[in-house]
């Protein structure tokens, strides 16, 4: 267990909601795969992921979210971000991953 990281996960007007808190990297995807995983298998296919407490994502981090969003897709279910730090928003930009993985700017915005 990544000791800097906390997930959480709430069901809110046909969404869930999963919040992660602390550096996604290399240590801390397991913890997360499993996590969101155990959402999609209890039937969650409308992930909102709120990533505004995440100051660090790597390779490994982007990874993980890109297998994820495969996985809702063959449940035929949505997959949306929520990242307001700037850093974090250019690494998606950087990679083009913004034009696969929907972001918003709030969770309010991504239930819309």
């Amino acid at each position: 267990m990544h000791p800097e990281l906390h997930i959480s996960h709430r069901d809110e007007t046909g969404w869930t909601v999963v919040e992660i808190h602390g550096e996604i990297d290399v240590a801390s995807v397991p913890q997360i795969r499993e996590h969101v995983l155990t959402c999609i298998e209890a039937g969650r296919h409308r992930l909102i992921v709120d990533l505004m407490e995440v100051p660090f994502i790597d390779s490994t981090g982007l990874g993980v979210l890109v297998s994820i969003a495969k996985r809702i897709r063959t449940h035929v279910g949505d997959l949306r971000l929520v990242i307001t730090n700037p850093d974090i928003l250019q690494i998606f930009h950087i990679t083009s991953l913004h034009r696969a993985l929907p972001i918003y700017d709030s969770v309010e915005a991504a239930m819309e």
